[in-house]
């Protein structure tokens, strides 16, 4: 019996030491055991299954000290509180904005949320139809998503260019601690707003640069399962930065 248990344990010890060292870029599929450990914490689209942690979607694992999590290597924008997302006007009513996310439902910024004064007898000269915003979700409930402006780098958006890549890909976008995107508003000196629902403003002193960031996001996007693509973006940038004469 004392055998039994012994081998019980020593597999049980084998289990999480394989586990544990499962690289951060590995793809899982929903059900697969992704570490296993009482000091593990469960994060986003994962599951506590008895000493394990479980995957409940499709995509990259993500482990950051103790907390597990999957990055969706697919899927729609769905919204939750606290996200800071970019949108686009698309309505006016009397008591605010209908905007454009990029979700599955359209979200409404009120008047009370703008941040500043709004001429409530024409709130166009605040937002007008087609204007762009950084905002913050503050409520989401059914088929509806509430906005507000009242934090500081909120707003309207001017000149720049726009870019949707898949939500799902935001993570590699940013960089952990934003070290990705980061670097690219270093090297192409521009400023680069990130939304969680996947749409990206980015502003610098001329087209050039601008179509440089755009190009370095794609880059990433496009190869988001690679290992080390922070050097590889970098030398990118590198690369593209010189032929452009910068």
């Amino acid at each position: 019996m004392e055998k039994k248990e012994k081998n019980k344990e020593d597999k049980e010890e084998n289990k999480e030491e394989k586990e544990s060292t499962k690289g951060k870029r590995e793809i899982v599929v929903p059900g697969e055991v992704i570490a296993s450990g009482p000091h593990y914490l469960p994060g986003d689209y994962t599951s506590r299954e008895g000493n394990d942690i479980i995957a409940s979607r499709f995509g990259l694992v993500d482990i950051t000290d103790r907390l597990v999590k999957i990055i969706p290597l697919a899927g729609v924008y769905m919204a939750r509180k606290g996200n800071i997302v970019i949108g686009r006007v698309i309505d006016i009513t009397f008591n605010g904005w209908i905007i454009d996310i990029n979700a599955p439902y359209l979200a409404f910024l009120p008047i009370s949320e703008a941040g500043r004064y709004v001429n409530k007898a024409d709130i166009t000269q605040f937002l007008d139809f087609h204007d762009v915003i950084a905002a913050e979700v503050y409520g989401v409930k059914h088929r509806g998503i509430d906005l507000t402006m009242r934090k500081r780098g909120l707003g309207k958006l001017e000149g720049g260019i726009i870019t949707v890549i898949n939500p799902s890909k935001v993570p590699r976008v940013i960089g952990r601690e934003g070290s990705m995107v980061n670097l690219i508003k270093k090297e192409t000196n521009t400023n680069i707003i990130v939304g969680q629902n996947g749409v990206i403003w980015v502003k610098g002193d001329n087209i050039e640069s601008e179509l440089l960031a755009k190009e370095a996001i794609t880059f990433i996007v496009e190869r988001s399962f690679v290992e080390g693509l922070t050097d590889e973006v970098k030398k990118f940038l590198e690369r593209e930065g010189k032929s452009e004469g910068k």
